[in-house]
């Protein structure tokens, strides 16, 4: 990884596990990758669950001037709400990975945009909706890794610091799930 900042974006509807999925990321980086400075942010509607939110991750090498993303080079959008208020910033070339359920009109930007059946998966696959953010932390993962950013299994150790004691395999199973449906796309 070069000396660049990295933004990354999670977004999504307030009850579908954005904040801690951006809190899991940014502690991976933080705790599990070396030489990295790591800020996590998070914004969310006065409707909370059910309205659009958006949690975000500043990571680089060097001092982090700006807590909050202005131009993401990631982002992970799971709703067509949140998708409408927030990929209109993706930097240029970015990745922008969109549910194929919930975004029926995907983004026509300037990045690599991948729609994923991200909830589907975790209804159909896994059998919980619940765990649709670790089904997206997975697609994540990979991209990260093929940044040479963090490996998939600092991000899965954190999960499963944070995970309730009882659902470590769950989520373990929905982050692997996640992880092959963008290891298929890359």
């Amino acid at each position: 990884m070069s000396d660049q900042r990295y933004e990354i974006r999670i977004a999504g509807s307030g009850g579908q596990g954005v904040i801690l999925a951006a809190v899991i990321v940014g502690e991976a980086l933080a705790l599990y990758e070396e030489g990295l400075n790591v800020v996590q942010t998070q914004a969310y509607g006065p409707e909370a669950r059910g309205g659009a939110s958006k949690a975000e991750v500043i990571v680089s090498r060097e001092k982090i001037d700006y807590p909050k993303a202005t131009n993401p080079n990631l982002q992970v959008i799971l709703t067509q709400k949140a998708c409408d208020e927030y990929v209109h910033d993706a930097s240029p070339n970015s990745v922008v990975i969109v549910d194929d359920f919930f975004v029926t009109e995907p983004p026509k930007i300037n990045a690599n945009v991948y729609s994923l059946p991200i909830v589907r998966t975790a209804r159909e696959e896994i059998g919980r909706e619940i765990v649709t953010n670790m089904v997206a932390l997975g697609t994540l993962a990979r991209i990260l890794e093929s940044w040479d950013l963090a490996k998939p299994e600092s991000i899965r150790k954190a999960i499963l610091d944070r995970v309730p004691k009882g659902t470590e395999e769950l989520n373990s199973k929905a982050f692997e799930l996640g992880y092959k449906l963008m290891k298929e796309k890359l």
